[in-house]
């Protein structure tokens, strides 16, 4: 299972409100079905409210699922859960977005709070 115990997170540097995205173009995961790999990006966006993410503990945390048998929603999900439950965002996107397979590519969003409408459908 994907281990959210490898995330990290370091104080704010200000209280005045800042978008942060981070985009890991490298992802993998495996299909719970065929067992083929699955190769997608991650968009994670979000306003800090008290911490941030550490990039090294994010991407140890991405890497985890390198071998996980799981569905896209389930990546999604799991990331917006788990990131949301370590930082406490003001709001956070978790957007991922999957290489064709059978000519079908899928993006998957998953929010935690309300979500500016500036960066709605972004």
């Amino acid at each position: 299972m994907p281990d959210k115990s490898l995330l990290e997170t370091f104080e704010t540097p200000t209280e005045t409100p800042f978008l942060i995205e981070h985009i890991n173009e490298e992802f993998t995961s495996v299909c719970p079905v065929t067992g083929h790999p699955d190769f997608g990006t991650i968009v994670l966006r979000y306003e800090p409210a008290t911490t941030c993410v550490e990039l090294k503990s994010l991407k140890l945390y991405h890497q985890s699922f390198r071998n996980e048998g799981i569905f896209y929603e389930a990546v999604t999900n799991k990331m917006r859960d788990d990131l949301a439950e370590c930082m406490q965002p003001a709001w956070m996107q978790v957007i991922t977005k999957w290489k064709g397979r059978g000519g079908i590519r899928s993006t998957i969003t998953a929010s935690f709070g309300d979500v500016p409408s500036c960066w709605q459908g972004k």
